[in-house]
This record gives structure tokens, C-alpha cells and sequence, in this order.
């Protein structure tokens, strides 16, 4: 009998067919958990279940009594708006998967900072500031960091949405208003007079990416990406992911050490997890996030593990369902991969991304995906979420890899209509990296 997995697929996932095509090929059950009715509804029973993944008791509830007349066997939320709801289910029906208080913890930077200072754990310097802040309460905010520059975020949000580096006074101001002003257009803290924001020591150096796995609380890492563009504000957008690393093998040991002890100090157990860190030139390493998730967008498309080469949603679904998986993974594949993450460049309206059969003609490149039709309005960050696309690429080393991958971006031409309501023309805006 294959295992039956219940799916949690947000509406708005970018990692749906990835997670589904790694389940059929495992020969699994699917149950798609989402927060929209399938319009084959009528033909889904028994394969669907719609759940308010805003309110995971709610969810668990309803996931309980569908598992009362079907079996699941595992359960994964797919991305970062899922894996809080997953773990309520999963706990609830009795399957692996990470603690819900490990996962809550992930989801609130408050808690998370909380819990890696009580652990020891080298991170930035933070105080929490509500964003109606006076400026009595932001000076004493800029102290408790070690002044500037810093770095303020919402506590709730992720993929750098919100995310601002201040340096003065007043560009602090600005940013906590600012920060207010989108939590209230998200909705988000309902019920407070105001959010709650974070204001942390901005961490020099290089970013870097860790991709890791929990097995019955152990935790392995599967890969390190790094950031060869630079992240120094004033906000952060990710393009470039490459893999293998080229950090020294000293500051690569304790990349993944601290990674790995941040997973050990929040109690995650069983499923996969994603560490973003700072590697600071005179201080070391340093945890800006942990994630109770895989690798956002479509990176995780340039890795694969084992002798028969699996994708990391095969193993992420492999081990949710206690089916065979290697004692240590080891990337398969190419020498090096990348991705580039397509920024969007202003807010607007897109009227198209020229150039990417050019761009797919550079020798390493392995496609260019783009993710938003022409005509939909884009935003840019920090209020903005979403990238244009993804290009993939391949190579002898990590240096090959970026080197196509920049190639394929300055063939990219990214157009937006700025243009407000009244406006008068259209801005075209072109990225050279």
C-alpha cells in the first residue's frame, strides 16, 4: 500500500509542481491541503481538503477528522506561510515532523532571537521596537544594537519583505512608518495598536545560505550557497545562489556548525530547515535566520543527492513518510550549480522581460523560468514578496557558475510602467549586474 502524504500547497506557492512531480515519482497518495477549493473539486474527494492555514488549530481540527476515514501518512507544508499549520497537523495525527513550538519560533524573529541568546548562539545584537515608536524609544533601541548601521524588519514576515537598513536616526523613522504602514496594508498583528518591528546590529561580510535536513533530531546539511552579490542595503533582495561554497574550510566548518546549533537550540527534530548567516570578517559567523522550511522559489532545482540523483523534495517527502533514505546524502550532479533569483526592479505594472533566449544561449545556463506574466502589477521591496523568475546554471566550479549566471542576467531586460495613476511616462528599467 503506498504511503498517502497530506500536501500543503498555498494558493500562491511557487514550489507546488516541484513537491508534486517528487510524489509521483515516490509513487505516493497525495491529499493536497490548500486554502482554495480546487475547481475539480467534485472529483478530488478523498484528495483535497481546504484548510484555513492562517489558523492551524482550526486546520488540525479538520485534518483530524479527514484522517478518520483516510489514512495519512506524513504531512509537509511546502513553504514558509504552510510550515506552521503543517506542524499542528502533523502533530495532531501522530506523523514526524518538527515540534510546533520549534516552528512558532521560526516564524517570530523575537523568538527566535530569544532562543538562539539563551542558547549562546552568535547572532546580532537586537532590541524590540513597536512601530509607533517615539524617538525616546528609537534611541534606545540604537543603543541596545551598538548604533549604526542596523537593520529593522518585521518580526513575521520573510523573504527580505520588510526588510530595511537604517543608518541615522531619521532614516530610522522613516523606516519604522514605513514598516507600519505595510503591516496594516498586510492585515498582519490583528488586534494590536501596533507591530511589533526588530532592529538589529547590521552584520559586514559576506551571506551565505545553509540547506539542511532534521532526522530524529540530528541535523545534517545538505548543501552551502553563497551570496557572491553583495547584501548591504538599503534593502535585500537575494539574486545570486551558488553551490558549492568557496568560503576557507575553517569559516566553512563553522558556517555549518553554528547552522547546525541553531537547529539543535530551537528543538527542530524531524523535517527540513534553511539558515541564512553573516559571516562577519572580524567576528566570525553570525545566525540571521532560521526557517523550518526548504529553500525558497525554485532554487532547490539545482540540487540533487545521492547515487540516483534526487531532487530535494524527493527527500524532504522521503523522510516525512519514513520511507529509505541514505545514511548521509551527498550532492550528486554537476561540480557546481546556481541560481539567479530575478529581482523585480520597481513597482508597477511589468510590460515583459526581453532577452531570454539570449540569456539561454550562455554556455552553462540551463533555462530561464519566469514566474510573472506580462501585465500583472509587481512590487518592489521591501513591500514587495515576489521575483520575476528564476535562471538556473551549471559548471566546473562555483566561479563558471556565477560567471554565466551574470552573463545571463545582463541579457535579461526587465520592463516596468511606473507610471502612477496621473503619471506620464512609462519607466523602463533595466538591470545591469
Amino acid at each position: 500500500m503506498a504511503p498517502r502524504l497530506l500536501l500543503l500547497l498555498p494558493t500562491r506557492t511557487y514550489r507546488a509542481a516541484a513537491f508534486l512531480d517528487a510524489a509521483h515519482a515516490l509513487g505516493l497518495e497525495v491529499v493536497v491541503g490548500s486554502d482554495q477549493p480546487s475547481t475539480l473539486g467534485a472529483f478530488m474527494a478523498g484528495r483535497e481538503l481546504v484548510l484555513d492555514l492562517g489558523h492551524p488549530d482550526q486546520a488540525a481540527a479538520r485534518a483530524a477528522a479527514f484522517a478518520a476515514e483516510h489514512r495519512v501518512d506524513g504531512v509537509v507544508g511546502v513553504d514558509e506561510t504552510a510550515v506552521l499549520t503543517a506542524a499542528h497537523l502533523a502533530e495532531r495525527l501522530g506523523v514526524r515532523h518538527h515540534p510546533v513550538a520549534a516552528v512558532a519560533a521560526t516564524r517570530d524573529k523575537r523568538r527566535l532571537r530569544l532562543v538562539m541568546a539563551g542558547a549562546g548562539v552568535p547572532q546580532p545584537d537586537f532590541a524590540e521596537l513597536p512601530s509607533d515608536a517615539g524617538d525616546g524609544a528609537l534611541s534606545v533601541g540604537v543603543v541596545a544594537v551598538g548604533g549604526f548601521p542596523a537593520v529593522l524588519k518585521p518580526v513575521s514576515l520573510a523573504a527580505s519583505q520588510g526588510v530595511i537598513r537604517v543608518d541615522s536616526l531619521a532614516g530610522l523613522q522613516e523606516a519604522t512608518i514605513r514598516l507600519g504602514r505595510l503591516l496594516d496594508e498586510l492585515d498582519c498583528d490583528a488586534g494590536t495598536a501596533a507591530h511589533p518591528l526588530l532592529l538589529e546590529r547590521f552584520v559586514p561580510g559576506v551571506e551565505v545560505a545553509v540547506e539542511g535536513l532534521v532526522r530524529g533530531g540530528r541535523p545534517e546539511v545538505l548543501a552551502v550557497f553563497d551570496k557572491p552579490e553583495p547584501l548591504d542595503g538599503p534593502y535585500f533582495a537575494e539574486t545570486l545562489l551558488v553551490t558549492p561554497s568557496r568560503l576557507l574550510p575553517a569559516t566553512h566548518a563553522a558556517v555549518t556548525g553554528l547552522a547546525t546549533a541553531a537547529a539543535v537550540a530551537l528543538g527542530l527534530r524531524d523535517g527540513p530547515f534553511h539558515a541564512e548567516l553573516r559571516v562577519d570578517p572580524l567576528g566570525g559567523p553570525r545566525l540571521l535566520e532560521v526557517a523550518a522550511r526548504s529553500i525558497g522559489g525554485l532554487c532547490s532545482r539545482v540540487l540533487h543527492f545521492g547515487d540516483r540523483g534526487m531532487g530535494l523534495e524527493e527527500v524532504i517527502l522521503r523522510h516525512a513518510c519514513g520511507l529509505p533514505l541514505e545514511a548521509a546524502l551527498e550532492r550528486s550532479g554537476p561540480a557546481a550549480t546556481g541560481v539567479l533569483m530575478l529581482p523585480v526592479p520597481a513597482s508597477g505594472m511589468l510590460l515583459g522581460v526581453d532577452g531570454v533566449a539570449q540569456a539561454e544561449e550562455v554556455p552553462g545556463i540551463d533555462g530561464v523560468s519566469l514566474s510573472v506574466p506580462r501585465g500583472e502589477t509587481v512590487t518592489a521591496l521591501p513591500e514587495g514578496d515576489r521575483y520575476l523568475g528564476f535562471v538556473f546554471a551549471h559548471g566546473d566550479s562555483a566561479a563558471d557558475v556565477e560567471a554565466s549566471l551574470r552573463e545571463a542576467w545582463r541579457r535579461l531586460h526587465v520592463a516596468v510602467d511606473t507610471r502612477p495613476a496621473q503619471g506620464s511616462q512609462a519607466d523602463i528599467t533595466p538591470r545591469t549586474p
